[in-house]
């Protein structure tokens, strides 16, 4: 059965690639939503309504969804930044403080749908103006939801509860569960 991941990110594919050798991806046409939802709720209606829509696309192929957003208190929800000033700002509302990363997963295959959301606790160290003003000239917080990424090689995160791979962008401990119960590893 063909495997797709409905995803252009660079960093879900390389999580995805420790599960499954052959896969392909194929960006999702969803249209991503958060306003009024709690970032439990907005991370699983988005995974899923990524990998259904390619599903609706691909029938007969086995689909994976996910989707990761970063809440200081569970319930705003901040997306990827829109520009470097938004980039800074979100930096600063974290630093020194924890805040939530939930991802949610759909993974779709035989007609069956499973669904989970996997949610880690993050303690941002606290930021200087200095560190951040480097980090957003990076360029690296722009794809990234809250504006960060914990692989990204700067002292931002002072420690986390939970799984390391969700606030990458995909819970591989999770994922594995589900790919095991579809039959698919």
């Amino acid at each position: 059965m063909r495997f797709l991941l409905a995803s252009n990110s660079p960093r879900r594919r390389e999580l995805l690639a420790q599960l499954i050798r052959d896969f392909d991806t194929e960006p999702s046409r969803f249209q991503e939503t958060g306003a009024g939802l709690s970032a439990y709720d907005a991370a699983l209606q988005n995974a899923c309504g990524k990998a259904e829509e390619v599903a609706s696309r691909f029938p007969g192929c086995a689909v994976l969804g996910a989707d990761t957003v970063v809440s200081p208190d569970g319930q705003r929800v901040l997306g990827k930044p829109n520009d470097a000033a938004d980039a800074c700002a979100m930096l600063r509302a974290l630093s020194g403080k924890e805040h939530i990363v939930c991802t949610g997963v759909c993974l779709i295959a035989d007609g069956r749908e499973q669904r989970d959301v996997v949610t880690t606790r993050v303690r941002f160290a606290p930021l200087s103006d200095d560190l951040i003003a480097r980090y957003v000239a990076s360029g690296l917080p722009m794809d990234k939801a809250g504006a960060y990424g914990i692989q990204d090689g700067y002292p931002l995160v002072e420690r986390y509860e939970g799984s390391y791979s969700n606030v990458v962008g995909l819970p591989v401990e999770r994922l594995r569960a589900m790919l095991r119960a579809a039959g698919l590893i």
